[in-house]
């Protein structure tokens, strides 16, 4: 259901539809609950999650289709003209209204974690409470591990972590919570002519997939979806705005690794989710 909903990658979604100009289609429940918390994530965010970057993703070669030959100033000043969540809205009918045609919904930063949200929804509709789900990293803790008789514990992937052979930095005990984890250590793309890294967080403000002095975001929250938006948001923010953020979000918890001028890896953990770490 949220793949048909949702999904970017399925040339029949609703999504897909809207960004190829259906502007009659009724979107679900679905989708509009992918919309609401989106729009939290972009307003507390001050913009830098914004669901509305289809188009730079695209450009950059990060989403379905091809990558531009050449993204220069030029290029991104007329591309950042198709960005911008103010740009598009819900109307009471259902439909999507964009200001541009060109504007292209990617749901991806919270698509995701909405979908374990409703798996553990569908568990506790059959009378199961305690579980843990899983999925690319993304989690979703409920209850407890009754083999174990304690709370769920999971682990904090490390930045240098390999995919083949992936190492833990540090563990957390989860009570009712989700939690995701963002980082550009494995999900990059360099020019095949001019050899340039770009990095798959992309600033909305500025257009550019340039790594921030943030190098890996792990959050907890009280469900997958927002962990998994807020942990992209806090990937392009950069440390600075991101620990400012953090103050103003009592119930978000985050696990921060970021870099000095001197490109020394430092870590950042929030008093609460200091609390919730496994000696």
């Amino acid at each position: 259901r949220v793949n048909r909903s949702v999904s970017t990658y399925m040339p029949n979604s609703d999504i897909s539809k809207i960004n190829k100009g259906d502007s009659t289609l009724v979107v679900d429940a679905i989708f509009k609950e992918a919309y609401r918390i989106s729009e939290i994530v972009y307003n507390k965010s001050k913009g830098f999650f914004d669901p509305t970057i289809g188009v730079l993703r695209n450009a950059y070669g990060f989403g379905d289709v091809k990558p531009l030959k050449q993204i220069d100033s030029l290029t991104l000043d007329s591309l950042l003209q198709y960005v911008g969540f103010k740009k598009v809205m819900i109307t009471a009918e259902g439909t999507v209204k964009k200001k541009y045609p060109q504007i292209y919904f990617d749901f991806n930063a919270v698509a995701k974690g909405y979908g374990i949200d409703l798996m553990g929804t569908y568990l506790e509709s059959e009378g199961i409470s305690n579980y843990i789900i899983e999925l690319g990293g993304e989690i979703l803790a409920k209850g407890t591990n009754l083999k174990e008789g304690k709370y769920w514990i999971a682990g904090i992937e490390a930045v240098d972590s390999k995919l083949e052979d992936r190492s833990y930095t540090a563990t957390v005990v989860l009570k009712d919570k989700g939690m995701a984890s963002s980082g550009n250590y494995r999900k990059f793309r360099v020019d095949d002519i001019t050899g340039k890294k770009y990095v798959h967080i992309i600033n909305p403000h500025t257009g550019r997939a340039e790594q921030s002095d943030v190098t890996s975001a792990t959050v907890i929250a009280s469900t997958c979806a927002l962990a998994d938006a807020y942990a992209t948001a806090f990937m392009a923010m950069g440390f600075e705005n991101t620990k400012q953020l953090l103050s103003e979000l009592p119930q978000i918890e985050a696990y921060l690794t970021h870099t000095k001028g001197n490109n020394e890896t430092q870590v950042f953990v929030t008093p609460g989710f200091k609390e919730l770490l496994v000696e």
